[in-house]
């Protein structure tokens, strides 16, 4: 015999808001008799987990909303930064690196020098 009492019916798609409390759903109260320690906490991770992601989803959406020539705009500027500060690096490496060719240069002609004296 079939048994008439309704049962809850599951969706597989998550709800788009996440509860405001805990109040407005029972299972997520922590005074549950149904609801172990374990499920409790797995509960609350998903509705942190739920929260979060839409956070992520509002953003992305006013990520999409606004025009892309202004981000556009904001990465070619950023762009036309970096390659200012990686030629002043590339300049002041090339810099050191010659400065300690002629420092070098001139020690080993003062030690010829020196060598010299000496004959």
């Amino acid at each position: 015999m079939a048994d008439s009492s309704p049962t809850p019916s599951r969706s597989t798609t998550p709800p788009t808001n996440p509860p405001a409390s805990a109040s407005e759903n029972p299972l997520l109260r922590p005074s549950h008799p149904l609801v172990t320690d374990l499920e409790q906490e797995v509960l609350e991770e998903y509705t942190r987990l739920l929260g979060n992601v839409n956070k992520l989803s509002t953003k992305l959406s006013s990520l999409a909303d606004s025009p892309s020539t202004i981000t556009l705009d904001g990465l070619r500027q950023l762009e036309r930064k970096t390659a200012t500060v990686c030629t002043l690096l590339k300049a002041s490496v090339y810099s050191i690196v010659l400065q300690q060719q002629i420092f070098n240069e001139g020690e080993e002609q003062q030690q010829s020098r020196g060598i010299e004296c000496f004959y």
